[in-house]
């Protein structure tokens, strides 16, 4: 059983014709459940700056317009992900046996992704000699 967990959630856009990632958070979680909690609540966090609801703020009038049909609904993904109890049991799963996780989902303009990984995979990956390469 793996004790601790890396996470991070990390928006990526494109600026001046190159790929560039906006760290949006980062968390060492102790335990499994920590971590799967903060994954979630980072998914709604999100889902919940996205697609806001009117009454919650005062927003100016036109302030929210709804997308087009073609547009991938990133709250309405991240907010499914996060209510499907079946996905959480195979993350817990993954995340358990020692496996990178990552949830991503993406709009029109910008990738989200949720990554989790064990601490101790990453320290077992280190004591693996690394693999040479011989330079011409």
């Amino acid at each position: 059983m793996h004790d601790e967990f890396l996470c991070h959630v990390t928006g990526y856009g494109v600026c001046g014709g190159r790929r560039i990632g906006v760290p949006l958070g980062t968390y060492r979680a102790p335990t499994l459940a920590l971590a799967l909690w903060w994954l979630r609540d980072r998914a709604t966090w999100i889902a919940e700056r996205l697609d806001p609801q009117p009454g919650d703020a005062p927003f100016p009038p036109n302030a929210l317009i709804p997308v087009g049909d073609s547009v991938a609904d990133v709250p309405s993904v991240l907010r499914a992900w996060c209510a499907d109890l079946d996905q959480q049991e195979l993350i817990a799963d993954q995340l358990a046996a020692g496996r990178l996780v990552r949830i991503a989902t993406s709009d029109d303009t910008t990738e989200y992704e949720l990554l989790a990984e064990s601490v101790d995979a990453l320290r077992m990956q280190r004591t693996i000699p690394a693999l040479v390469v011989p330079v011409a």
